[in-house]
């Protein structure tokens, strides 16, 4: 089962978010938190495997809340009404494996769930459009970049949003050895995190 926290103000879209997602036979809602601080603390007593998270939140914000998450887990899709692209960018530097909107439809939002559970990174299309553009504009990702004929291939399974454990399958190697692959990667792009490595992906024709 996929153990699922739910952190938003409003006991409406909480209710309607458990009540759908309770309804599949592999997910679970563990808790809800009315606000960020709520949140990190019912993470870190429940464990569960995936947050949705909104950004508008009171006593801690959904950035704050990103920010005080011990270790990797759980994996965060931040699920906003906000439309400001501006927060896309840090959302996703602070850790978020998704980022979505609250007009989706809702069997996209469980396979969003399963995905993100599952080790890939999800955007929304307006989201995927705002970190490209800011990556366009960030000096760390002009240019193309070295890359050996390995960490190429490693590059374009992290852009088709494969898990280290599905890249090491695919490639016939050990997991430990596809770490070290990505670290190189990330390392070379001079990026922080699987989604930029992505999106330079996309930029310069290697997905």
């Amino acid at each position: 089962m996929i153990r699922v926290l739910i952190a938003d103000d409003h006991p409406v879209v909480r209710q309607g978010l458990r009540t759908f997602l309770d309804l599949q036979e592999d997910i679970t809602v563990v808790g809800e938190a009315a606000d960020g601080a709520q949140a990190v603390e019912l993470a870190d007593e429940l464990v569960p495997d995936v947050l949705l998270l909104d950004l508008k939140m009171p006593v801690l914000d959904g950035l704050g809340a990103l920010g005080r998450l011990s270790g990797a887990l759980p994996r965060v899709i931040v699920l906003t009404s906000v439309s400001d692209r501006s927060d896309v960018g840090p959302a996703m530097r602070a850790g978020a494996s998704g980022f979505l909107y609250k007009d989706v439809d809702p069997n996209a939002l469980v396979q969003a769930v399963r995905a993100v559970h599952g080790g890939q990174v999800l955007l929304a299309p307006e989201a995927a459009e705002a970190m490209l553009a800011d990556a366009n504009g960030s000096p760390s990702v002009v240019g193309p970049v070295p890359l050996t004929e390995r960490e190429r291939e490693v590059l374009a399974l992290i852009a088709a949003g494969h898990s280290n454990r599905e890249i090491a399958r695919s490639l016939s190697v050990a997991e430990k050895t596809v770490k070290t692959h990505v670290s190189n990667v990330l390392m070379k792009l001079g990026v922080q995190d699987r989604t930029q490595a992505a999106l330079y992906a996309v930029r310069h024709g290697l997905a």
